[in-house]
């Protein structure tokens, strides 16, 4: 049985549900304090990201500050300690940021078609505050998914150890996300803020908002649900790999941090006994089906003609036959029926797998397919996002290997067959996205 220093994992969930993060939330409520200047809690949160900017920006420059001793203590908030004893196997590091790197389009498919899907089914909070605070229901939804694929970009798509340690692009995004989750805990508890105008936080029934619980299934999501996604693409991972993947991340969630990454890095057997445990917290939200149906409207409406619903296909797929009482998840998020021709195709690809010779050869359509709708995803967000003053951008390195072509022509080129697509759409009626 798995165990941290603590017990069990079935006897420190619950412990976990209730716990936040103290030490930053107390933070952010002495620099609210000390901004007198600030009218709400939504202005404190736009002014300390944009102090997180700049850091991102030139990390091993002190941060700008115009405020003195409260500027101070947001720089020291940018410089904690190193980090810990336990992460020092740079070889390993290397090796997890390589699982993300050499197999960048099947972990682009992994995120948007399983595991924002995971996070959106749980029952334990997450879903309710992804509605409150960032409206992802609405027209930011493409800058919050944006945001979520450049955090996996910043905190892994860098090769090397030195991206995590202070200075690098992984370190100043993870520490970034920390601060960003203690400011969403101060808007959900502020009973003055607009997300608490028709009900308060149901903290007895959730606990704290963003509370280590979630930060510990957010990490299952982007390593195991990612696995099992990947194994059913065909694109299999070997216990080195997996293990060097959840080091290198244990290393970003104790930046982040997590508790359960503090006193070492989560094993394969600490997984293993998460998983069914976590799984109880799946089911049905309304809140929940309002994020689905707003994710599978934009990676609809980035796919060429003809494959519209590739991405519910796609995610009917990837959880078919899921332990746990997973394989019900398209369902309890309000997926529509996936296309007729998926039942077929990815039946004969689930085959291709398992079959060896006799079907072999369908294995490289079954990637071809994959790669082409984790491609489609990326670059409709580097267009999206261009011109922004955060754009979502992806490092060269990172898109000659993925094939990913960001220059202005390519750019245009695709405006231009995107505006074809959306004018023959128009001509022959959409059909509901329920059908």
């Amino acid at each position: 049985m798995a165990r941290t220093s603590l017990g069990t994992w079935e006897e420190r969930l619950e412990e976990l549900r209730r716990q936040a993060d103290p030490e930053m939330d107390q933070l952010v409520h002495r620099y609210y304090q000390d901004h007198q200047e600030l009218e709400d809690v939504r202005s404190l949160v736009l002014q300390m990201l944009s102090e997180l900017g700049q850091a991102k920006r030139n990390p091993a420059a002190e941060p700008a500050t115009t405020a003195g001793q409260a500027g101070d203590r947001l720089s020291a908030l940018l410089d904690p300690p190193p980090l810990p004893p336990w992460a020092t196997d740079e070889a390993r590091i290397t090796r997890g940021q390589a699982v993300f790197a050499d197999r960048g389009l099947y972990q682009s498919a992994a995120l948007f078609f399983a595991s924002l899907p995971m996070a959106y089914a749980s029952d334990d909070g997450g879903a309710a505050a992804l509605v409150r605070v960032s409206d992802l229901a609405t027209d930011n939804l493409t800058r919050r998914v944006a945001e979520t694929g450049q955090m996996l970009i910043d905190v892994m798509g860098v090769r090397g150890p030195d991206a995590l340690q202070r200075g690098g692009v992984g370190y100043a995004t993870a520490i970034g996300l920390r601060l960003l989750h203690a400011c969403v805990r101060v808007i959900l508890l502020d009973p003055d803020t607009e997300a608490n105008e028709r009900a308060p936080w149901p903290a007895e029934r959730f606990g704290p908002p963003v509370n280590q619980k979630l930060l510990l299934a957010t990490l299952l999501d982007f390593t195991l649900v990612t696995w099992q996604a990947m194994e059913r693409m065909g694109v299999g991972l070997d216990d080195e790999d997996r293990e060097a993947h959840l080091y290198t991340w244990s290393i970003i969630g104790f930046l982040m941090g997590l508790e359960a990454c503090r006193d070492g890095p989560l094993t394969l057997a600490d997984l293993d006994e998460l998983s069914p445990l976590m799984s109880r917290d799946v089911g049905p939200t309304d809140d929940g089906r309002k994020l689905m149906d707003a994710l599978m409207a934009e990676m609809e409406e980035f796919m060429y003609l003809g494959w519209r619903k590739l991405p519910r296909s796609l995610v009917h797929w990837l959880f078919q036959g899921a332990e746990h009482g997973i394989d019900r998840l398209p369902a309890h998020l309000g997926v529509g029926p996936p296309a007729w021709w998926a039942g077929p195709l990815f039946g004969s690809l689930s085959s291709a797998h398992r079959a060896g010779w006799l079907l072999g050869p369908l294995r490289p359509a079954a990637r071809l397919l994959i790669r082409k709708a984790g491609r489609y995803v990326l670059l409709a967000y580097t267009d999206r996002f261009a011109g922004e003053q955060r754009p979502f951008h992806i490092p060269d390195e990172l898109a000659r290997s993925w094939k990913l072509h960001q220059g202005p022509v390519a750019r245009q080129v695709r405006a231009r067959r995107r505006q074809a697509r959306h004018a023959v759409r128009a001509r022959i009626g959409e059909p509901s996205r329920a059908e």
